[in-house]
């Protein structure tokens, strides 16, 4: 976790969190393992329930999900807050995990998406996307996500010992409508397509495979 992310998270923590402090809140970090930090130790109220989920068990890490498109584990509209940093750059299929952030979200609930636009390759273990403010807005929308506000920090402020200029963060902050059936209807008729789209290229990639062997 680079350090200009960390501030970056701590800005969306005092400026969209800080009325709910003393109340109760549920806050689901995606992609939570501590590699050279975390956003935990700023999500520290104590009345703040914060769990941590990633792709394999480690520091951090509270709940190991199958894989990032199925978070069957979680229930659906059980979080207040969605956080994740350093993360959709590694999903390949991002437009279905943004599905799944959207189904286990409360109605009114808030997103912080933080992924870089610039920097070198860093696999862990693949590494497919840089995301622009219209693409991660595009995302949100796909969603069905109402979008706060979404920048790059294409100057990134202050002094870090890290290569955090490097990565020139693009910040999302986005908010769950109120459930309606129309609404709902749609989103689900998303994730069925995409689960099938996702199962097709499944078959196809272990049937390369097994023809390399």
């Amino acid at each position: 976790m680079h350090q200009s992310s960390m501030r970056a998270m701590g800005e969306f923590v005092s400026t969209h969190l800080a009325a709910y402090a003393g109340r109760p809140l549920r806050i689901l970090d995606i992609g939570s393992m501590n590699v050279n930090g975390t956003y935990r130790e700023l999500m520290n109220d104590p009345n703040w329930r914060y769990t941590g989920v990633d792709m394999a068990s480690g520091p951090g890490v509270d709940v190991v999900l199958p894989s990032p498109y199925d978070w069957s584990p979680l229930p659906s509209a059980s979080y207040d807050v969605v956080i994740s940093g350093q993360a959709f750059e590694h999903i390949e299929y991002p437009w279905v995990t943004i599905l799944e952030v959207n189904r286990v979200l409360k109605p009114g609930g808030i997103v912080c998406l933080i992924a870089p636009s610039g920097g070198y390759e860093h696999r862990f273990p693949v590494d497919c996307w840089r995301f622009y403010p219209d693409g991660m807005m595009a995302l949100a929308r796909w969603g069905d996500l109402d979008v706060v506000s979404c920048l790059t920090n294409w100057s990134p402020q202050g002094t870090y010992d890290d290569d955090s200029a490097a990565w020139k963060d693009t910040v999302l902050v986005a908010r769950k409508r109120g459930e309606s059936g129309p609404r709902t209807v749609k989103t689900d008729l998303k994730k069925a397509l995409l689960r099938r789209v996702n199962a097709f290229q499944a078959t196809r990639r272990q049937s390369a495979v097994e023809a390399q062997d």
